[in-house]
């Protein structure tokens, strides 16, 4: 099996398939990955294909060490941090300096956590064996490789009511849930299975905006949450306004240019969060709250983009803090994986 292969991707959908011959997962907030091993040799590979293995040296460490070989195994390269999953940690991992690597693989060490099996340890392909076969598979491999720290085996469940559950109770600590088809053969590179994200919603502050490019309308809100110290933190954006909204909301937001906007953590102060626009913003007063939908939080902040949910004048400023966004634990019947 060639080490280029690609996995098997999910295509986002918005409710989970109700009717009968599926397979719910949670879908992990971590690096896709495909673990290849023959004889003592190791490689780890993303899902754009590009080898992590340097990264990841003690994962490398624990699968050259594993009894059962060969074998490909499909799976997601996570860092349990506090209970829940750190992907801030995850991305500190990819740096150009061996030192600096293996010291954080030392003081946060990462597991891999198994959902998925492409050649089992008698060198026999099952990409085009059902998932009852594959999965019967990887459960088999699990159990030789004698519960060695660092590998998991990924739950799952044939009931929609439970991964329902995951969803609601999720909070961020997994990034949804995952449906497979139990008699589908392993399809790579093809969005073969279907995906629901866990989507949520914060109240944020407005302390700033962008004028679009080549415009003088709005282009994107500048959203802000209050810390403990009271401050107002700058913690992502907002673009999803329409053509039709843009000219009363630039007429009320340059109404309320005032500095300073943000009184903690500012747009285009030096990070890696930074752009070459990060500076081209306007100040406004904090007097406007929004409801926006996200997915992810990395560290202090909306991972991506967010969307415009509505304005809450009902809200007061101060009442948007970070407690809504929180990194939560995982759900019960999932957190033992991490044990």
């Amino acid at each position: 099996m060639p080490v280029g292969i690609e996995p098997m991707e999910a295509k986002l959908v918005t409710e989970l398939p109700d009717e009968p011959g599926w397979q719910f997962e949670p879908k992990w907030d971590g690096f896709r990955c495909l673990a290849f091993r023959a004889g003592r040799e190791v490689d780890l590979r993303a899902k754009s294909g590009k080898p992590l293995a340097r990264y990841f040296p003690e994962v490398v460490a624990m699968l050259a060490a594993l009894k059962p070989s060969p074998f490909v195994i499909d799976g997601e390269l996570a860092i349990p941090v506090g209970g829940t999953l750190s992907f801030d940690a995850l991305q500190m991992r990819i740096h150009p300096a061996e030192s600096r690597i293996k010291k954080l693989a030392a003081e946060t060490p990462a597991i891999l956590i198994l959902f998925d099996m492409l050649l089992d340890t008698k060198g026999k392909s099952l990409i085009e064996a059902p998932l009852t076969k594959r999965r019967a598979a990887l459960e088999r491999f699990f159990k030789a490789a004698g519960q060695a720290e660092g590998l998991k085996l990924s739950p799952y469940t044939l009931e929609r009511d439970e991964a329902r559950r995951w969803l609601d109770d999720a909070r961020g600590a997994i990034d949804g849930v995952i449906a497979k088809e139990t008699d589908g053969p392993y399809l790579p590179g093809m969005r073969a299975m279907l995906k629901v994200k866990c989507l949520r919603t914060a109240d944020c502050v407005v302390g700033g905006f962008r004028y679009a490019t080549g415009s003088r309308e709005v282009g994107s809100l500048l959203l802000g949450l209050y810390n403990e110290e009271g401050k107002l933190d700058h913690v992502g954006f907002t673009a999803t306004i329409t053509n039709a909204e843009r000219p009363a909301m630039t007429k009320m937001l340059e109404a309320l240019i005032e500095p300073p906007g943000f009184t903690g953590k500012a747009p285009g102060g030096p990070s890696r969060w930074s752009t070459e626009r990060s500076g081209e913003w306007e100040p406004v007063k904090p007097k406007l709250v929004v409801e926006v939908r996200y997915d992810h939080v990395t560290g202090d902040r909306f991972r991506h983009g967010t969307k415009l949910v509505r304005f809450r004048p009902d809200k007061a400023p101060k009442q948007c803090t970070f407690e809504q966004i929180e990194s939560q634990k995982l759900p019960r019947n999932v957190k033992l994986l991490l044990t």
